[in-house]
């Protein structure tokens, strides 16, 4: 029996079918090269600790400290010449990413997020020149009153793990992975499910040998049980300190994308992800933010599950709470 901790189901053999690789393609050449060809390499103490072969994508060194600035690019590009106004809903990286683009080609950005948000990541889109509103206790809340507010002005309404373009950018990480030593299994956290259906696209047309497995925080387990279950299954809340992937509503198009791209998902706690985030600092060097670590969380949790197998794990945001950094630096988390 599948557990609430942990999913499995057999590999599919096609990729998401709305997806374009052609687009993936164009991508590659059209996103702001700020955001390409990140950093990867063998982790190799940690490796030797953990008894598997871990290789580390660092997406946080670039304008928006994220993997999100690939799909605000790309997002961007195929609507400069149709767009003026969208509107998004963004627990902070996709704001930030979606902001950025919008300046980028002189368009107008309007950002929807929870009143609890990250100030941090409010702050850096504000800068970046969103417009920024709060709305309701959490995400999922907000990203309602987006909904609600894009359709009463008639402004695109750009929902991540809906947009199609935002998904395919991330098919371009795929195609960086496999310049390296082939990864046996990859490790992507799950919010809102772009990210890993378009990364899992490209691996399975190209390199369909590779598995794939999500990650998502115990405390918001919506999108692992939703995958399982083959259906939308909401929850009451999303507690966790990973505000990047606290997600209790899931995007349905998100889900049947993951259908084609996703062989297992398992959970981390918060603790594994604080352990996480104190590896990235003390083993790898990087300062990284909850949800950001939690691929790391995975191969240190479940190792077990992959012995002598070529992992590799991406480190998704370094947008981190200036608190929370104190802490980690001090060595109290």
């Amino acid at each position: 029996m599948t557990s609430r901790a942990d999913a499995t189901r057999p590999p599919s053999a096609s990729a998401a079918p709305r997806l374009s690789l052609q687009r993936m393609r164009e991508a590659a050449g059209v996103i702001d090269p700020v955001f390409l060809n990140t950093p990867q390499f063998p982790a190799e103490a940690l490796s030797e600790r953990l008894g598997l072969l871990l290789t580390v994508k660092v997406e946080t060194l670039n304008p928006v400290r994220s993997f999100k600035g690939r799909g605000g690019s790309y997002y961007w590009h195929r609507h400069r010449d149709d767009t003026a106004v969208a509107v998004c809903a963004s627990a902070g990286n996709f704001g930030q990413a979606m902001a950025w683009g919008a300046r980028r080609f002189g368009r107008r950005c309007i950002v929807y997020a929870a009143t609890n948000a990250n100030p941090r990541k409010l702050a850096r889109m504000r800068e970046l020149g969103a417009e920024v509103r709060l709305h309701g206790g959490d995400f999922d809340t907000a990203k309602s009153e987006t909904r609600r507010f894009a359709a009463a002005q008639g402004f695109p309404f750009v929902e991540d793990g809906d947009a199609v373009e935002i998904t395919e950018s991330y098919g371009t990480i795929a195609m960086e992975l496999l310049r390296g030593e082939r990864p046996e299994l990859v490790l992507l956290p799950v919010g809102n499910g772009a990210l890993i259906a378009g990364v899992g696209t490209w691996l399975r047309a190209t390199a369909p040998g590779v598995r794939v497995a999500g990650i998502v925080a115990e405390g918001a387990p919506a999108m692992m049980l939703s995958w399982q279950a083959g259906r939308v299954i909401e929850t009451a809340a999303a507690d966790t300190i990973a505000d990047g992937i606290a997600v209790r509503v899931p995007v349905p198009v998100a889900l049947e994308d993951m259908r084609h791209t996703v062989d297992e998902i398992v959970a981390v706690s918060d603790d594994d992800i604080r352990a996480a985030m104190r590896v990235c600092l003390d083993e790898l060097g990087l300062v990284v933010e909850s949800a950001g670590a939690v691929a790391v969380a995975a191969a240190v949790r479940h190792a077990g599950r992959w012995p002598g197998r070529r992992v590799s794990a991406l480190v998704t945001g370094g947008n981190i709470d200036p608190q929370h950094q104190a802490a980690l630096l001090a060595g109290e988390c």
